[in-house]
């Protein structure tokens, strides 16, 4: 089975998660350059918040595993 890429829901979650689940679909760890780039993108033109936006609808959660403990 191949890699699926989820918003991420407990862990690396700012706004919506889409950050960290590209961070975790691209095995690179830390969300934050993901985030560094997209901001960076935003301000070079603005099309990048529409991009976010479409992939805040279209991509699904993680799927939360039976025994991980939820964060509050």
């Amino acid at each position: 089975m191949g890699k699926k890429l989820y918003r991420t829901t407990l862990s690396d979650r700012r706004i919506a998660g889409v950050c960290g689940g590209f961070a975790k679909y691209f095995e690179l760890g830390d969300p934050t350059w993901i985030r560094l780039v997209w901001a960076l993108l935003l301000l070079a033109g603005g099309m990048s918040l529409w991009v976010y936006a479409i992939c805040w609808l279209v991509m699904p959660e993680e799927p939360v595993s039976a025994g991980a403990p939820e964060e509050q």
